[in-house]
C-alpha cells in the first residue's frame, strides 16, 4: 500500500508536466499560426523549414563526430573535410539540372522524391566499414540534397508575395539553424557513444518529412496563386495587395509587380538596356538563361558575398566543436552545447534580419534588404576577432554568439532581394547557379580548413584551428566587400526585372500585369 501511495505524486507530477507541455506546444502553434497568416501558409513554411533542416543536420553531423570518425575509421582532419566536402561537391554539379527541373517540373513531388533518396543513403551511410565506403555514400548524398536549394527558392517565390518574402525567409532559414543545431546536440551526443547511430537518428524522419513535402499544394508558377494571410488572423502587410477590390490596371501601371520593382519605377530608375536586349523569356534555352542570369550584376555580386559567407560557415560547421574545445578547454558535450548557444544567437539574427529588410522596403529604401545584410557581414569580422584571441569561454561567447546573429542575419535579406532582380520564370535556375557556386565553396572549405590545420598543427590535431579560422577571416571579409558592391547596382537589376516581367506578363506578385515600355 505505501509503495502504490508513494507513487501516485511521482504519477501525478508527471500528468502535470504532460499538460503543461501540451498547453505550451498548442500555445506556441497557434501563435505561430497567426504570425505566418494562416493555418496552410504555416504548414508550408514549417516544411520548407524542417527541409533545410535536415539538409544542414547532415554536414553538422559529420562535424559533430569527427572525433569518433577520426578514431574509428583512423583517418584525419583532411579526411573528415573530405567527407563533407565530397558531398557538397556533387551537389554543387547536380544543383543546376535541378534548377532546370524546378523551372519545369511539379516542384512537390521531385523534392519529395529526392528526400526519401536521401534518407536511404543516410541508412547506406550507418553501414560504412571504411572510410572508401563512407566517401561513396557522400557521394549519394550530395546528388539528392541538391534538389533542396532551386526547388526551395522557386516554392518561396511563387507561395508568398514579394513584400513578405524576407519575413517568410527568416522562418524558413531557422529551420536550416535548427537543422544544424540538431547536428551539434542531439546527434552529436549520440555520437559520442556511436557515429553509426547519429546517422540513423538522422535518416529517419526524412521518410516523414517525404510524405509531408509531397501532399503540399503546388503553388502557381509566376506567383499567380500566392497565399494570401487569412483574413482575421494577420493584418495584411505594408505595402501589400489587400483584399480589398483593386485599382483598374490603367491607373497605376505598376501596381501588379513587387514592392521593389514598383518602388523603382516610381522613381524614375533607368533599367539596362544591355539586360533587356538579351530578350529574357520563359523559354529560353539553358546556356542562354544561364549568360542572362551572370550577366544580371548584383546577382554576381550576391552569389560570390553568400559563397564566401557559406564557405566560412561550412568550416564552423565541420571543425566548430574541435575548435571550442581546444581553444576554450571544455569538453564535447559542453561544447556540443555552446554550439547550441551560438545557433540561438543565429536563430535571432536569422528571424530579426528579414522583417527589418522588408520594413526598410516598406518605408521606401529600396536597398533596404541589401543594407541589413552589408552592414551585418562587417560586423561579423569585428566580431570574430576577440572570440579568435581570448581562451576563455565565458570571455568569448558573447562575441560568438553575436558574430552567429550577424553571419545568419544576411541569408534572409538576400535571399528576398535576389527574387527580386531575377524574372520569375528564370528563378529555379538562377538558384541552381547559385546554388552551384555556393555548394562549391561549402565543399572547399572542409577540405582547406582541414588541411591547413594540419599543416599549422605538426603532431597536435587540434593546435592549428585558431590560426586557420584566422586565416579565414580574409573570405568572409570579401564577402561584406561585395555586398556593399551590389548595393549601388540594386536598383538598376531590380527596375529591369520589373520591365521584363511586365513586357511577358509573368507577375512575379500574383496579378496580370500591364505591358511597360522601358
Amino acid at each position: 500500500m505505501n509503495a502504490r501511495h508513494s507513487g501516485r505524486p511521482l504519477r501525478g507530477a508527471a500528468e502535470f508536466a504532460g499538460r503543461t507541455a501540451r498547453r505550451g506546444a498548442n500555445a506556441a502553434r497557434a501563435r505561430l499560426t497567426v504570425t505566418l497568416g494562416g493555418a496552410t501558409r504555416t504548414r508550408v513554411v514549417v516544411v520548407l523549414a524542417a527541409v533545410l533542416a535536415l539538409s544542414s543536420a547532415d554536414a553538422a553531423t559529420v562535424g559533430a563526430s569527427a572525433i569518433q570518425l577520426r578514431e574509428g575509421l583512423h583517418i584525419d582532419n583532411t579526411d573528415i573535410g573530405l567527407l563533407v566536402a565530397v558531398s557538397s561537391l556533387v551537389g554543387a554539379v547536380a544543383s543546376v539540372p535541378f534548377g532546370m527541373l524546378a523551372d519545369r517540373v511539379r516542384r512537390t513531388w521531385t523534392l519529395s522524391f529526392a528526400i526519401v533518396l536521401w534518407g536511404a543513403a543516410m541508412l547506406w551511410s550507418a553501414t560504412s566499414s571504411s572510410f572508401g565506403h563512407l566517401l561513396l555514400t557522400r557521394l549519394a548524398l550530395g546528388v539528392v540534397t541538391a534538389a533542396a536549394g532551386p526547388i526551395v527558392a522557386s516554392l518561396v517565390g511563387d507561395y508568398f508575395p514579394g513584400g513578405e518574402r524576407g519575413r517568410i525567409y527568416s522562418f524558413i532559414l531557422t529551420g536550416e539553424l535548427v537543422g544544424a543545431g540538431a547536428g551539434f546536440a542531439i546527434t552529436g551526443d549520440v555520437a559520442a557513444l556511436s557515429w553509426r547511430a547519429a546517422f540513423v537518428i538522422l535518416a529517419l524522419p526524412a521518410f516523414f518529412l517525404a510524405y509531408l513535402v509531397f501532399h503540399l499544394p503546388e503553388p502557381v508558377r509566376g506567383g499567380q496563386g500566392a497565399l494570401r494571410p487569412e483574413l482575421g488572423v494577420l493584418p495584411v502587410p505594408a505595402g501589400q495587395v489587400s483584399e480589398e477590390p483593386e485599382a483598374p490596371p490603367e491607373e497605376d501601371d505598376a501596381a501588379k509587380i513587387t514592392d521593389a520593382q514598383r518602388l523603382a519605377l516610381r522613381r524614375g530608375i533607368r533599367p539596362d538596356e544591355r539586360l533587356l536586349s538579351e530578350r529574357p523569356r520563359d523559354s529560353m534555352r539553358f546556356l542562354t538563361a544561364v549568360r542572362y542570369v551572370l550577366h544580371v550584376r548584383t546577382n554576381v555580386a550576391l552569389i560570390i558575398s553568400g559563397a564566401c559567407g557559406y564557405y566560412f560557415l561550412a568550416g564552423v560547421q565541420t571543425f566548430g566543436v574541435e575548435f571550442t574545445r581546444d581553444q576554450y578547454h571544455v569538453d564535447q558535450v559542453l561544447a556540443n552545447l555552446l554550439m547550441l548557444v551560438v545557433g540561438g544567437g543565429a536563430a535571432a539574427g536569422v528571424l530579426i534580419a528579414g522583417p527589418l529588410g522588408d520594413r526598410l522596403l516598406g518605408r521606401g529604401h529600396l536597398s533596404g534588404r541589401i543594407q541589413v545584410a552589408a552592414f551585418a557581414a562587417v560586423a561579423v569580422v569585428l566580431l570574430f576577432i576577440p572570440a579568435l584571441i581570448t581562451h576563455s569561454a565565458f570571455a568569448a561567447l558573447p562575441y560568438i554568439v553575436l558574430a552567429g546573429a550577424a553571419l545568419s542575419a544576411q541569408n534572409p535579406p538576400i535571399d528576398a532581394a535576389r527574387l527580386d532582380i531575377v524574372p520569375s520564370f528564370l528563378w529555379g535556375r538562377a538558384e541552381g547557379i547559385r546554388t552551384f557556386v555556393r555548394t562549391g565553396a561549402q565543399a572547399l572549405a572542409p577540405i582547406l580548413f582541414g588541411a591547413v590545420s594540419d599543416l599549422l598543427s605538426g603532431n597536435h590535431p587540434y593546435s592549428g584551428l585558431r590560426w586557420t579560422f584566422v586565416i579565414m577571416l580574409v573570405p568572409l571579409s570579401a564577402s561584406a566587400f561585395f555586398l556593399f558592391r551590389a548595393m549601388r547596382r540594386y536598383p538598376v537589376d531590380v527596375v529591369t526585372a520589373g520591365v521584363v516581367v511586365a513586357q511577358t506578363g509573368a507577375s512575379a506578385d500574383g496579378h496580370p500585369v500591364p505591358r511597360l515600355e522601358p
